[in-house]
């Protein structure tokens, strides 16, 4: 009999003592997302790179519940502003331990998407604290907004992979390192990302461009929409054309007989093309300023039409708050290193705060 009472006895303990972890759901409101967010009854999905989930808290450790899509999917864990460590979520659902051994008081922990939705899509059910923790409001909103369409550039596409390889293992990106989101955290603003590795405006290494994909809150399903009027941004920057400066000049390539058959796009069809996606983000938000940027890979190279078709386009659209930017050339192969991404954030920064003051 005393056995018996022995082994209720613990698992009532054990019992407690589970009960007493406090869970906070994906849809608590002290939970401060970032980028756009799918929610489901029980989860949020984050597909987008740099999508991101932060929470404040008085605690020593903090774990969340994740599965993924893929086995290539990996996130930053950025603890009260510095970069913890990296998570690699899996295919199971499974609790993953954050941060630990913080020291007494408040912090701030972000989880961080690296890499773009190819690489996976992830449901996120919620972060798990000890029972003495204390969950603390949600951070202030922030006062800028900054949203980005580009492509791998912009995804931070092998920013961290040894020089010359540029191999397209999630492992190797990671978004928080691209230019777009180091500017976005130069002025402390609400980050954005909508790209995705390989894409164009007129032809994609890939059956979907970015004016078919912009509009998407889920960008597998052609039949999700993004509703705008949730994140009206201070800042739009475009950084597009890349893809298309190489598959115009493959005619062998599937894509190219897709989109264009056996002729390819002539210099007018390629302004018309940008000036259409342009003034598709331009009604989505009609008061928003726009930079129209390129580089800095070799659509941006010393002879290179493509800045060119840009300026004419714009030229056409005679909007004053429409600005341009063109990265310059890296000068050399692949996808610009984390030290590249700096570069061209510094070159974007300043352009904005001349620009607009910030």
């Amino acid at each position: 009999m005393g056995k018996h009472w022995l082994i209720i006895l613990f698992l009532f303990g054990s019992y407690s003592i589970q009960a007493q972890k406090q869970l906070v759901a994906f849809n608590d409101s002290c939970l401060y997302y970032e980028g756009r967010i799918l929610f489901h009854d029980k989860a949020a999905e984050l597909s987008w790179p740099g999508t991101s989930v932060t929470i404040r808290f008085i605690g020593n450790e903090l774990s969340a519940t994740m599965v993924d899509s893929d086995t290539a999917d990996y996130y930053n864990t950025i603890v009260d502003g510095k970069v913890h460590s990296i998570i690699h979520v899996g295919t199971e659902k499974k609790k993953y331990k954050l941060v630990s051994g913080l020291t007494e008081g408040e912090h701030t922990v972000q989880l961080f998407k690296r890499t773009e939705w190819d690489k996976g899509k992830t449901l996120f059910y919620g972060f798990e604290l000890p029972p003495e923790a204390r969950v603390l409001p949600k951070l202030a909103p922030k006062k800028r907004k900054i949203e980005f369409y580009g492509n791998s550039i912009t995804c931070g596409y092998a920013n961290e992979d040894a020089a010359g390889q540029d191999r397209w293992y999630g492992y190797f990106e990671n978004n928080y390192e691209a230019y777009g989101a180091i500017t976005a955290r130069h002025f402390d603003a609400n980050y954005s990302c909508i790209a995705k590795g390989g894409i164009g405006i007129m032809v994609s290494w890939f059956p979907l461009l970015m004016p078919e994909m912009y509009d998407r809150i889920d960008p597998t399903d052609s039949l999700s929409s993004w509703d705008f009027s949730k994140f009206t941004p201070d800042l739009v920057v475009i950084n597009l054309f890349q893809n298309d400066s190489w598959l115009v000049h493959k005619p062998e390539h599937e894509q190219f007989i897709f989109r264009f058959g056996a002729k390819p796009p002539t210099e007018t069809d390629i302004i018309l093309a940008y000036k259409k996606f342009v003034s598709s983000i331009r009604e989505k938000y009609p008061n928003t300023p726009i930079i129209c940027a390129l580089g800095s890979m070799d659509a941006t190279r010393e002879g290179s039409p493509w800045p060119g078709y840009i300026e004419r386009a714009l030229l056409q659209m005679n909007d004053p708050d429409i600005h341009t930017l063109f990265f310059p050339f890296k000068g050399s192969n692949g996808h610009p290193n984390v030290a590249e991404q700096h570069k061209m954030a510094d070159q974007l920064i300043g352009y904005i705060e001349k620009t607009f003051g910030w």
